[in-house]
């Protein structure tokens, strides 16, 4: 019989709903799992908020410092879903306190802080997992394999883009994701993360980088009072806009392949238009986000006016047979994070990571810093 395994969550925003919602379904889809997760304690800094996801969840205790989950001795593993410039201190005293840790990208502003998080595991001695949910999709798997397996011949360049609207609306309220201090680099540190992140799983080190930035929509209405999601804030007074809504990057890869990373968080008509396509000296392999299951792969030895098919995944495609029993049934983004939730927690189980990792995470950031840096500079960098 799987053992109980105290887990708390900490940040009640759309994304703290989202790990606890993955951490329910987690005997539904993964029974096999040896340990299950008891929500134990969530916390929020925002009134009610964290006594609001108690009633409706079920979490044991709420609490608005998150210093009180990492002293509970009831919690063993918690979930970081608080804003960036807070990862680093929660994510270095949780670990220092002996949880286990599944903390959201980018983990920090800087690479110094997820190198400070990845230390303070290290020597805590505890698992860890990044919240890269799109590594996990089936179908990004399985392009990993065909690309690993030769069928692709050898890689000669590749396209990632990562397109939003989440912040096209001039009425987008001036959250703390547009703040330098505690958002970061903008859409480099939201989305461009994650083009990173599945540039790297896919192809391997990046070894030098060109980027680009800019900010379409310099100024936003500060809100009145809390907010979640992407709220607008309509006749609040205004204030800058601090960090990137736009990058464009050149990517050299140690490979000697060649890529482009393009993410925006202000595109007029597109809503989650994230994907890549991956070209090789005999086919190619292009993915999706809003066709999940689905690749679409050109293989042979035509070369010239050589045609393209789709590949619908299914049971035998990474984590899919844990969620629907044929292939062509469309999965959903909640589902990455199901998946995230098991490897997070088969890692705490069997002491040994699974999935996306903290290394991950100062990867990504690394080459984020070195697009800051490239920009600026307007030279091409080497990720530190």
């Amino acid at each position: 019989m799987p053992h109980a395994l105290g887990v708390a969550v900490v940040g009640f925003g759309w994304m703290g709903r989202v790990h606890t919602q993955a951490y329910s379904r987690l005997p539904h889809h993964f029974p096999q799992l040896p340990v299950r997760p008891r929500l134990v304690a969530v916390a929020d800094e925002v009134p009610g908020r964290a006594q609001e996801a108690a009633g409706r969840y079920g979490f044991a205790t709420a609490v608005r410092d998150w210093r009180e989950v990492a002293a509970d001795p009831r919690v063993r593993a918690v979930s970081v879903a608080a804003p960036n410039f807070l990862h680093r201190e929660i994510g270095v005293a949780l670990a220092e306190a002996g949880k286990h840790l599944w903390i959201e990208k980018p983990v920090g502003l800087t690479a110094g802080d997820a190198r400070a998080v990845a230390a303070a595991v290290a020597a805590a001695g505890v698992q860890a997992a990044v919240g890269f949910n799109y590594r996990c999709a089936p179908a990004v798997e399985t392009a990993r394999e065909l690309i690993a397996s030769g069928e692709l011949g050898t890689v000669t360049h590749a396209r990632v883009r990562l397109f939003s609207d989440y912040a096209a609306h001039p009425e987008a309220a001036l959250t703390w994701r547009y703040e330098r201090e505690r958002g970061g680099s903008g859409v480099l540190g939201d989305l461009a993360s994650h083009g990173v992140d599945l540039a790297r799983f896919l192809l391997g080190e990046i070894a030098a980088l060109a980027a680009d930035t800019a900010v379409f929509l310099p100024q936003r209405a500060r809100p009145a009072g809390a907010t979640a999601g992407h709220a607008r804030a309509a006749g609040g007074a205004p204030g800058p806009v601090e960090n990137e809504d736009y990058v464009s990057c050149l990517l050299r890869f140690a490979s000697g392949a060649r890529g482009v990373l393009e993410a925006c968080r202000v595109s007029v008509g597109e809503q989650n238009a994230y994907g890549f396509t991956v070209h090789g000296t005999r086919g190619a392999v292009s993915w999706d986000f809003r066709r999940m299951g689905e690749l679409r792969v050109s293989r042979g030895r035509d070369y010239q006016d050589q045609p393209i098919s789709t590949l619908h995944v299914g049971p035998g495609h990474g984590e899919y047979g844990a969620f629907q029993p044929g292939a062509a049934s469309a999965m959903g983004y909640d589902d990455l994070k199901v998946i995230e939730a098991y490897r997070f927690l088969r890692s705490v189980a069997e002491g040994a990571p699974h999935g996306a990792t903290l290394e991950d995470a100062v990867r990504s950031a690394e080459a984020l810093d070195a697009m800051l840096e490239s920009a600026e500079r307007g030279t091409w960098v080497a990720p530190a």
